[in-house]
């Protein structure tokens, strides 16, 4: 039989050949029970897969509002997720399995237990176990399978969305639930970012990252997003050295004065908040990129630790004549489109920059670009899916295949990089 065509941006950067697809008998949200009720093994034997898609996620916004006594910063960024995105495959393990396993495919990277993905599922178990103290809780031991597609340590949250995405498998292979409040804790014991993944959704993150502020979605057709990740090391840790030691040095602890060089960006990142707040539509934040592109106050310190990065980027505004940023502490780079076709057609643009030395050399190799989208949650999407989180309940986005609240219609990319198995240093990605 002839092997049917190679389909390429199927959707949240997956070709479609190699989306993953649950086994037959795969239902949403269930975990396996004891009693054989709702969440229990499928007919025939075969074991419940639980398929989570973890979404990258770009920082609108990042400004630094002090130190905290406990080392971190504090924070106030607006960051929306992305249709990018990880899979993560959970089901139980086969019987007698002494620990929680991990598969790890895209990239070469270790699964032991300090993976945050690992983490995670332990970190849950340890949750839902509190959560009814004193009553025998089933949490079998779970067997996990990690694509990766969201490029290591690039300012993007993959490691930290794939944490969020652990949690969500593992309850509902455990048909378990965790408050908003346990889920918050748990994940902020993981890693500043997760949080912001629990909300599936824009959000106002404050504090290290642990308060987050859901907000409603642009209105109109989301835009699109062209993301180009060098590939140079820069680590949250480093960055935010070179942040505390250049001339703009934080105070020891607590707030910063309200006057002063770093407030430009915070008045920008509340200001798109409120403007969020009120119902932004779509057009509108597209003709905020000048004054969003600006709106990081870790770009000279992420600048300082890769000095190639700054000729790049401003190679990179050239070439594509309009407003370019960086999200997180780096280095991906993003640039914003009304539409796909528009950010797939920069992509060409920039993957021949890069051959044609428009766009300067910079790194160990030849950069991931990728053209995605803003995720959104619609109401009227094809199905739906309840978290596990009680009292949430959230609606797919336009899925082609539909296993959770993130779908889309991004392109796929055949790049393939992954997120190391611990947060970034300061995790203010």
């Amino acid at each position: 039989m002839t092997r049917p065509p190679r389909i390429v941006d199927a959707g949240d950067g997956w070709d479609a050949g190699d989306r993953p697809e649950p086994e037959p008998g795969w239902r949403p949200g269930r975990g396996r029970r004891r009693d054989g009720g709702p969440g229990a093994p499928v007919a025939g034997g075969g074991r419940l897969h639980v398929v989570r898609y973890a979404p990258a996620k770009l920082n609108l916004t990042l400004a630094v509002v002090g130190r905290r006594d406990d080392g971190f910063h504090s924070l106030h960024s607006v960051m929306v997720p992305l249709t990018l995105s990880d899979a993560l495959t959970v089901s139980a393990a086969p019987g007698g399995a002494v620990a929680d396993s991990l598969r790890i495919s895209g990239v070469s990277l270790s699964a032991a237990p300090e993976n945050l993905v690992l983490r995670a599922i332990a970190a849950t178990r340890t949750a839902v176990r509190e959560s009814v103290p004193g009553a025998a809780v089933e949490t079998p031991r779970l067997a996990a399978r990690l694509s990766k597609r969201i490029p290591v340590a690039a300012g993007l949250g993959g490691g930290s969305s794939d944490g969020a995405a652990a949690m969500s498998a593992a309850l509902a292979i455990w048909n378990a639930t965790l408050t908003p409040a346990q889920a918050t804790a748990v994940a902020a014991s993981l890693g500043s970012d997760v949080p912001f993944f629990l909300a599936r959704g824009a959000a106002l993150i404050t504090g290290r990252g642990e308060f987050v502020e859901p907000l409603p979605q642009v209105q109109g057709e989301p835009p699109a997003v062209l993301l180009v990740t060098p590939r140079v090391a820069i680590s949250t840790a480093s960055v935010f050295a070179a942040f505390v030691g250049d001339a703009r040095r934080l105070p020891p602890a607590g707030p910063l004065p309200p006057a002063g060089p770093l407030s430009r960006a915070l008045a920008i990142s509340t200001s798109l908040a409120a403007a969020m707040r009120s119902g932004l539509a779509a057009s509108a934040l597209l003709e905020l990129a000048g004054e969003l592109a600006g709106a990081n106050e870790l770009l000279p310190a992420a600048q300082s630790v890769a000095p190639d990065l700054a000729g790049f980027m401003r190679a990179l505004g050239e070439l594509l004549r309009r407003p370019v940023g960086l999200s997180g502490s780096g280095p991906t780079l993003w640039a914003l489109y009304t539409s796909l076709p528009g950010a797939r057609k920069a992509a060409r643009a920039v993957r021949l920059g890069m051959l044609d030395g428009r766009l300067p050399a910079i790194g160990t190799g030849e950069a991931f670009v990728v053209a995605t989208a803003m995720a959104t949650r619609t109401e009227d999407s094809l199905a739906s899916d309840h978290d596990p989180i009680a009292g949430r309940s959230f609606h797919a986005v336009r899925p082609r295949t539909v296993h959770n609240g993130f779908g889309g219609t991004a392109p796929g990319t055949s790049d393939s990089a992954a997120e190391p198995h611990s947060p970034k240093g300061d995790d203010s990605r």
